[in-house]
């Protein structure tokens, strides 16, 4: 063999020509080489990073009250003395998701009366969020709150996309209710999509798995007929019926689950679906929205508020009133029902980008940490409804922890065929 650069070019040429041969061949059969290079990377079997489950990398156990409001978020208006109150709360589990739809249509409202500057009451996720799209409207903007974002219950949240878990129940909400939903989703979905690939990953999609021992079938509630009482009879909802589903309203713009062949699958069990899942890095997303508050000379007063004549105290005569849970005493509203939820976090792994869930136990690996949750699926909706205990418990997460071993336990070589 010759060495040295004129060996080097022939080596080059021979590529070249080759390549080219490759790519006339392509030209001539496009159709048929994209469909056997579909088929190839569909019949992939992806290798994942197993996840590091065992107690010892549990690092927190947070738990988060949803504030549940039977007819689904407020949005109204009225006035305490000279003062327009904009109503923006009740958001269930679905605040982090709707919140920029739902501050849309806030700030849209607020903007009515043209002020200068406004006042926010609340710095969870739809109170901040809320403030920042008001001083892209040109307002002035002053958050008073008890707290700043990083120790409100915002950040008791899983941080998935999941713009309809638990945000209204169907009677209550009536039926004008699904297209103001959809209205706020897709203006929700379309902004996040603005902080995809943005220094930090504050949004970002992963693969997520749902796995099973038994033929995956969507789980549906259908009404009890032998459970006669309901909300309206008992001011709690006594089954998931009664609850709004809403997901398939966005079907054209939400990633679906897909099954997946044995070849495909890359956990120990027989069925398997994936799908992409949007979610939210709370550490990244938090601090991109307080500084762009702060950029823009937002101020932030920290003060508690106990009942709506202070809130008429306030010098700004525009308020967006974003309290979320607390507005179920500062504002009266008793029909806003707590939803007890609890995650637990495992030390950050980056290198196993995805999410899988296990019969009642979730996993979701985030740059913040792995998110566990382990629910009972047989409850449904109805899981934590009417529980406002926040203290959280440990031993729930271990053992969805152990349920969760098998998937990421060591596997036999496959015998020879």
């Amino acid at each position: 063999m010759r060495n040295g650069p004129l060996a080097r070019r022939d080596m080059l040429k021979g590529s070249l020509a080759a390549g080219g041969l490759l790519g006339l061949q392509a030209c001539a059969s496009a159709p048929a080489a994209r469909l056997a290079s579909a088929a190839g990377s569909r019949l992939s079997k992806p290798r994942l990073v197993p996840m590091r489950i065992t107690p010892d990398q549990l690092i927190d156990v947070k738990c988060c009250i949803r504030p549940l409001r039977a007819a689904g978020p407020n949005l109204a208006t009225e006035m305490v003395g000279d003062t327009l109150v904009v109503h923006n709360y009740g958001h269930g589990g679905s605040g982090w998701s709707l919140s920029w739809g739902s501050a849309e249509i806030a700030v849209g409202k607020a903007l009515s009366v043209l002020p200068s500057e406004i006042a926010v009451i609340g710095c969870g996720i739809v109170g901040l969020t809320a403030a920042v799209v008001a001083q892209r409207a040109g307002l002035k903007v002053t958050i008073y709150a008890r707290d700043m974002l990083p120790r409100t219950r915002s950040f008791r949240a899983s941080g998935s996309f999941t713009p309809d878990a638990r945000v209204a129940l169907l009677e209550p909400a009536g039926p004008n209710f699904p297209a103001l939903w959809e209205q706020m989703t897709r203006l929700s979905w379309k902004t996040f999509r603005t902080y995809l690939g943005v220094t930090g990953n504050p949004v970002e999609f992963s693969d997520s798995y749902q796995v099973s021992d038994k033929p995956i079938e969507r789980r549906t509630y259908p009404r009890d007929p032998a459970i006669t009482d309901s909300y309206a009879t008992k001011g709690l909802p006594l089954q998931s019926a009664e609850f709004a589903h809403l997901s398939s309203r966005i079907r054209d713009i939400v990633p679906q689950a897909v099954p997946l062949s044995p070849e495909e699958n890359p956990f120990p069990t027989p069925y398997a679906t994936r799908t992409s899942q949007m979610h939210f890095n709370f550490a990244s997303y938090g601090h991109l929205l307080m500084s762009e508050f702060f950029e823009r000379g937002g101020a932030f007063v920290m003060r508690d508020f106990h009942t709506p004549a202070e809130v008429a105290t306030l010098k700004e005569k525009v308020v967006i009133h974003s309290s979320g849970y607390a507005a179920r005493d500062l504002w009266k509203d008793r029909t806003i029902i707590p939803v007890r939820g609890q995650t637990g976090w495992l030390v950050p792994q980056p290198e196993a980008n995805y999410g899988v869930r296990y019969n009642n136990v979730s996993l979701l690996s985030k740059s913040d940490g792995v998110v566990v949750m382990n629910n009972n699926p047989d409850l449904g909706d109805m899981l934590g409804v009417g529980n406002s205990m926040e203290l959280p418990v440990r031993a729930d997460i271990e053992a969805g922890l152990q349920i969760m071993a098998p998937l990421f336990a060591p596997q036999p070589p496959a015998r020879p065929a």
